[in-house]
């Protein structure tokens, strides 16, 4: 069962790492979208401070859509989804293991660029240690629920939309309380309220979200 899990989870990191441009692609996107801010807003840092925190958890939010529609459908396609279904491993464990390596192969990279991204939209250099840590517990909610979005769209003709649609809601509590506790630490506060609440919807939706996930993977096996 253990060699199984390894070679399936180091199985997912090749697929996540050379499909679709893998976290280069990803990157590319967030960096995008963060500079885009200071040109439509101005260069002023005291009018980019305040909205830096919020934007960057929105680019993090967007910029990890942008992998989710291949996570299954390119196993449904080679018929790899079938194997797996009937292997060693629960449907659950399988899909845990493909949000873990979403999140290591995506949600990390991501991570180690979000402090330089709030620090060029006018953080103090002291947020970066905290800007890393909720972005990386924040990346493993994204990874989580959008593994489950994923699964939810497996089969549809437009299954990125879907997986749009089926996801930003989802985004929405890691992101508003990542940036919280961004902005508490900007103004003088503690983060730690805000740190523990987005802490709580990464295990709730480690819970939630392979249980579910394998539900709808074998609703489209079916």
């Amino acid at each position: 069962m253990r060699g199984a899990t390894r070679v399936l989870f180091e199985r997912e990191l090749d697929l996540a790492w050379g499909g679709g441009g893998g976290p280069l692609l990803a990157l590319a996107f967030f960096a995008g979208l963060t500079a885009i801010l200071p040109l439509a807003a101005g260069g002023d840092p005291a009018t980019l401070r305040p909205v830096a925190a919020g934007s960057t958890w929105i680019a993090l939010a967007l910029a990890s859509l942008l992998s989710l529609e291949r996570l299954f459908e390119r196993d449904l396609e080679d018929g790899a989804l079938d194997l797996l279904a009937t292997g060693h491993l629960s449907m659950a464990a399988v899909v845990l293991l493909k949000a873990l390596a979403q999140w290591v192969a995506v949600g990390l990279p991501l991570a180690l660029a979000a402090p330089i991204a709030v620090l060029a939209l006018g953080q103090p250099p002291e947020l970066s240690g905290l800007t890393l840590a909720v972005a990386a517990i924040g990346g493993l909610g994204f990874a989580l629920t959008g593994t489950l979005g994923a699964a939810m769209a497996l089969g549809s003709r437009r299954g990125g939309l879907l997986i749009a649609v089926i996801v930003l809601p989802l985004f929405i509590p890691p992101v508003v309380f990542g940036a919280g506790a961004l902005d508490r630490a900007a103004q003088g506060g503690d983060p730690l309220s805000a740190v523990a609440l987005l802490s709580a919807y990464v295990l709730f939706a480690g819970v939630i979200a392979p249980v579910a996930g394998a539900a709808a993977v074998r609703g489209a096996l079916d």
